[in-house]
């Protein structure tokens, strides 16, 4: 018989360094109101020099172990969920494995653009379901300014750096995480990439001259897809618990841009007070997101035991999901 599954804690790590629209008023040709009117978005925080994925990961883990009352040795699985991973390989969860001191757990990463905490979240839940593990800890974490293009004004404004970390234990009582629907759909996967330094454009001196190692974004039709994805997936994972968004209590969407959560909110019929969002001070964060607003939520008071939760993401690939959850 499988397990409910529980998220026993959860924590969150934002670099000192703010970079506000006014800064950036200073690097393109743009402003603070052109900005904030179009995504939302006033500043974002941006790793410092040397600060890297598994630096800003290990120390959301840390903070997330302390809310759940748990030590690094007690983890039997670290999986991180990340687009910026510190190397090709060894994965970025063994550099948090190796920081924390979590010598017990076996580690890998998720890569799924901005879904990619939502994927991550779900094999870990059934891994404790089924009992193969007891606790594990899943982190979305992103160091996006490396991979910006700070010359491109209609996407280095929207991105920031930046980790979350939960913790996934087995419940004694109550529902859990009750349900995850997700999809993808490979052939628009031109609208949103980073081209180079992969097997298919190896790093060289063009691939840098031609700034291929950069995120390069179709943002109407990214806009189009995934308002349409998230509402669709949102309101399947609803309808096969059996629930509506009248019975949601706190909706945590990917923080990408002020317009597309608007939208999404709108088609599910959900009021303004349901809807969490932090990106005013943090950007979008790929798959950072969802776990840092989550733990903003948390020490907010915006979650209370037993209120129904919905997280709701949507990313490169295109990849996409949706997770209802009792907490």
């Amino acid at each position: 018989m499988l397990r409910t599954v529980r998220i026993a804690g959860t924590g969150s790590y934002l670099p000192e360094k703010i970079l506000t629209n006014y800064d950036l008023e200073k690097i393109v040709d743009t402003t603070h109101e052109w900005i904030h009117s179009r995504s939302g978005i006033s500043e974002r925080h941006i790793a410092a020099e040397g600060e890297a994925t598994s630096h800003m990961a290990a120390a959301a883990a840390r903070r997330a172990l302390d809310s759940a009352g748990l030590s690094a040795e007690d983890l039997d699985l670290i999986i991180v969920g990340t687009i910026t991973p510190d190397m090709v390989f060894p994965n970025t969860a063994c550099f948090v494995q190796d920081q924390i001191g979590a010598t017990q757990a076996f580690c890998f990463d998720v890569e799924a653009a901005c879904s990619g905490f939502l994927y991550a979240l779900d094999i870990a839940r059934h891994y404790v379901a089924s009992g193969t593990a007891t606790h594990v800890m899943v982190i979305g974490a992103e160091k996006l300014s490396g991979i910006t293009d700070w010359e491109d004004r209609t996407t280095c404004v929207l991105f920031g750096d930046g980790a979350g970390a939960v913790i996934l234990s087995a419940a004694e009582h109550g529902r859990g995480i009750m349900k995850t629907v997700m999809g993808s759909d490979g052939r628009l996967n031109e609208l949103l990439n980073v081209p180079g330094g992969g097997s298919r454009h190896p790093a060289s001196h063009k691939t840098v001259d031609d700034r291929l190692h950069y995120m390069k974004m179709a943002g109407r039709e990214v806009f189009k897809h995934a308002v349409r994805c998230m509402s669709d997936a949102a309101t399947q994972a609803l309808d096969e618990c059996g629930l509506t968004v009248k019975d949601v209590s706190c909706i945590i969407p990917h923080q990408a841009n002020a317009r597309i959560i608007n939208a999404i909110a709108s088609r599910l019929g959900a009021r303004e007070d349901q809807v969490f969002m932090n990106l005013d001070h943090v950007g979008n964060m790929s798959a950072a997101s969802v776990p840092v607003a989550l733990d903003e939520a948390v020490a907010a008071g915006r979650i209370k035991s037993g209120d129904i939760v919905l997280f709701v993401v949507f990313g490169g690939g295109f990849t996409w999901g949706a997770t209802v959850l009792e907490w």
